[in-house]
């Protein structure tokens, strides 16, 4: 089955596992995926992830470990999908959004790679905003 859209699948999953409570989740791997995850742990977002080699299927996997506090509380309280397959959203580097003034952070795809917004805001480029992360 043919995915129409990657990224909104990537967040959906991990909303839907954050707000089970578990300690990990899966998802299809690409370059972009993998990139996602890298910010998302630099950030300080999730724990940690690890490649998974499926070999009865062509694609990859990713294993996301979550970040919860004593609490039980997720790190990530909110995701959301910015731009579109049908609707695509650009920013130049002097209008990237800040998520919640600063609390929580753009991921977008520049012509220097997935960035940040404040990484792209510094290297001054723009691009297509993938999602906001809070």
């Amino acid at each position: 089955m043919s995915m129409t859209d990657p990224i909104a699948d990537y967040l959906t999953r991990i909303r839907n596992a954050a707000s089970a409570r578990h300690s990990k989740v899966d998802i299809p791997s690409s370059r972009l995926i993998r990139e996602m995850t890298r910010i998302l742990q630099e950030e300080g977002y999730i724990q940690s992830f690890t490649m998974i080699e499926d070999q009865q299927r062509s694609q990859d996997l990713i294993r996301i470990y979550l970040k919860y506090d004593e609490n039980r509380k997720c790190a990530i309280t909110g995701l959301k999908r910015i731009s579109r397959p049908s609707l695509r959203r650009y920013a130049g580097a002097d209008e990237l959004p800040r998520v919640l003034n600063g609390l929580g952070i753009a991921i977008v795809s520049t012509p220097k790679g997935v960035l940040t917004e404040k990484k792209a805001r510094m290297a001054n480029v723009g691009g297509e905003l993938l999602c906001h992360i809070w």
